[in-house]
């Protein structure tokens, strides 16, 4: 039997309080603490690992097409690695000479540097700085005072009655060794080259044994789900290959489309400029506006004036909000799967722990866990925090906002999931089960009087906020369904929808005269604290489809009630409950009352938890004695409108007037 508001009070439930975290927890973090601290003190290792790892990834295409005419495995994978070495050779040999010319021409923008220091010094800021002298020389001036009473009070002299004077002291360094100038020249050398031929080296084996090492990682970690495992292995892949083919794209289009703005503008070096600025726009969101500092820098000193400098902002102020914004949505979307915030957040972690090559491989290595988050359930948390999913579905946003005392988000909400889906699919999909949710909680305890109250009241003037807006499908959704597209938004793959409901009720002067008033349909709530909400939604839904309707509060029809109960024009009655609790007695015994006081007609009862035992146990529904069972606002409506059509079909059809004309043309007859 369900309980009745009181029993459900808070008061006669108790909530166990919040466990301590346990050992597991702590085990966890203590994992992830090693984890970060061996991935800090390893990064000798780790960086030229990971760079390699990555690489394969970025030639395993091109391995894949040479083998594919039949060039062979060893000759493909030798082939790919020298054109990386080629590739990488060149853009250093590039940036090499661009450098060194550069820094041969500098001497010659020295004269347009201290012009231009010049002129700001005799404008504002010269103003400004003869102000901060004035201040900073009366400072002096009571600090040398205070310096002069003290020293002359501490009476600090020498032998001779004089301040002793100090002594120059000059340090001879010899001259450096053959070993010594070599480690000064090719130290800075070695180390990167080091590295790249570490990462060569690393990525020849990957390749060669591809297919070998992802045997033995599903065999390490997914022997015991290989489906699992092998649909982690190939989302991880196909997001890191798309996202490293349409990002090497991208930036080497910006940094062409910089490179010629840079030449047409007149800075020195754009070749070098258009480099740097495809290689720092791998750093996401600031790395393209960083590498545009120091042209600007150069044209500034270069250009006497300062047209030169502008343009160069300007030309990357267009291009990086171009790019970020317009092309490359366009072209890849959400290839990543990444929350801004989570990109931010791991640029700054990774950048941390590796410096500028940890900027570069943030997102990746993001990717990677956000893989893992959805397919490996103790790390789901690493899906919710980085992934650009829903955190919350529609259901559980729309119950949280309502909590929280926030119709108008909740509306917002309302109106995305409304731009493809129609308003019963809505109300059936979202809002009902968030009021089960609602009254779940209430029932154990959860939430008190007032937060139901708030919950209630918000509720209903939403409801209310739709009374103007149609029940059907969006045009949009029409033409998406036409065109056979199976993938949604992600609103809709969060939760799916119904159908709008179909056709409308006959005109009125084609129904029986008990359907033709104002309100032919009486929708009473259940007693449950939230049913009388759901009453009202079935009713607008109703009303929207051509049946009147109104709402009847489940206190009318209790036994000391009914007899008073309003029933006049009523045709049909519906009944809506959120839970029965599994108990059907009181519901038959509502039943047994109504068909007293209407006596013939139908009764339909909602009983909106689709899974409730009414709905599928005949035995139960002979029992409860109703004529029609729904699971849904949708189904309702349309029993509705069946109901509505049998009875037009069983009416007898009024006479129709016609005019017959006469011979004549000038009487008629009926």
């Amino acid at each position: 039997m369900a309980m009745t508001p009181a029993a459900a009070s808070p008061q006669s439930a108790r909530i166990p309080p919040p466990g301590t975290p346990g050992m597991s927890g702590l085990a966890t973090l203590a994992v992830a603490v090693v984890v970060v601290a061996a991935l800090y003190l390893g990064r000798e290792v780790f960086i030229p690992l990971v760079l390699a790892i990555l690489l394969s990834f970025v030639l395993a295409p091109v391995v894949g097409f040479l083998r594919r005419v039949h060039l062979g495995r060893v000759p493909s994978v030798i082939a790919a690695v020298l054109l990386a070495l080629g590739v990488i050779l060149g853009i250093g040999g590039v940036i090499g000479l661009q450098v060194a010319d550069l820094a041969k021409n500098l001497p010659q923008y020295q004269t347009t540097v201290q012009q231009k220091i010049e002129g700001l010094q005799q404008g504002v800021l010269g103003r400004a700085n003869d102000l901060f002298r004035r201040l900073s020389h009366q400072v002096s001036e009571a600090q040398n005072k205070a310096d002069t009473a003290s020293g002359a009070a501490a009476g600090a002299r020498g032998p001779g009655g004089e301040a002793p004077k100090p002594v120059l002291v000059k340090v001879q360094e010899p001259d450096p060794s053959p070993i010594t100038l070599a480690e000064k020249v090719l130290g800075p050398i070695v180390e990167p080259l080091t590295t790249v031929g570490i990462v060569l080296v690393v990525v020849v084996f990957i390749l060669m044994q591809r297919e070998d090492l992802r045997d033995r990682i599903i065999r390490v970690f997914g022997a015991n789900d290989l489906h699992r495992t092998t649909v982690a292995m190939d989302e991880a892949a196909g997001r890191l290959g798309t996202y490293f083919l349409a990002q090497l794209g991208m930036n080497a289009a910006f940094g062409v489309l910089i490179g010629l703005g840079l030449w047409t503008i007149g800075v020195p070096s754009p070749i070098l400029w258009g480099v740097f600025s495809a290689l720092m726009r791998f750093v996401p969101y600031i790395g393209a506006f960083i590498s545009g500092l120091l042209p600007v820098a150069l044209a500034a000193a270069v250009d006497p004036g300062w047209s030169m400098a502008i343009w160069t902002a300007a030309l990357f102020l267009i291009v990086e909000p171009l790019f970020g914004h317009v092309i490359e949505p366009l072209l890849y979307g959400h290839s990543t799967g990444l929350s801004p915030f989570a990109v931010i957040v791991s640029t700054l972690f990774w950048g941390f722990l590796w410096g500028p090559v940890g900027l570069i491989l943030a997102t990746p290595f993001t990717v990677c866990l956000v893989v893992l988050g959805r397919h490996v359930e103790r790390l789901e948390f690493l899906d919710v925090l980085l992934g650009d999913r829903p955190p919350l579905t529609p259901v559980e946003n729309f119950y949280q906002r309502m909590l929280a005392g926030d119709p108008d988000e909740a509306q917002e909400q309302a109106e995305l999931l409304l731009k493809e889906r129609s308003l019963s699919s809505y109300y059936d999909e979202v809002a009902l089960k968030a009021l089960q949710l609602a009254a779940n909680d209430y029932q154990r305890g959860v939430l008190n009087p007032q937060q139901l109250d708030t919950i209630r009241s918000l509720t209903q003037s939403l409801v209310e906020e739709f009374a103007s807006r149609s029940d059907e499908e969006p045009e949009d959704d029409r033409k998406s369904s036409e065109k056979g597209e199976a993938e949604g938004s992600l609103a809709e793959k969060a939760h799916p929808k119904n159908e709008a409901v179909p056709g409308e009720a006959p005109p009125p002067e084609q129904r029986p005269p008990i359907w033709r008033g104002e309100a032919p349909v009486l929708c009473i709530a259940g007693r449950g604290p939230l049913d009388e909400a759901a009453s009202t939604m079935l009713a607008q839904l109703l009303g929207k489809h051509g049946i009147g309707a109104r709402v009847v509060p489940h206190e009318a029809v209790a036994r000391g009630n009914i007899r008073t109960l309003d029933v006049e024009g009523a045709a049909m009655v519906c009944i809506s409950y959120l839970d029965i609790s599994g108990n059907p007695a009181h519901l038959r015994f509502l039943l047994d009352r109504l068909k007293r006081k209407l006596p013939g007609r139908p009764i339909l009862v909602g009983l909106w938890p689709a899974e409730d035992a009414i709905l599928t146990d005949q035995t139960l529904r002979r029992q409860v004695g109703a004529d029609h069972y729904v699971a849904s606002l949708r189904q309702a409506v349309e029993a509705c409108l069946d109901v509505l059509r049998q009875e037009c079909e069983r009416a007898p059809q009024q006479p129709r007037l016609s005019v017959v004309p006469q011979a004549d043309d000038e009487t008629a007859r009926v």
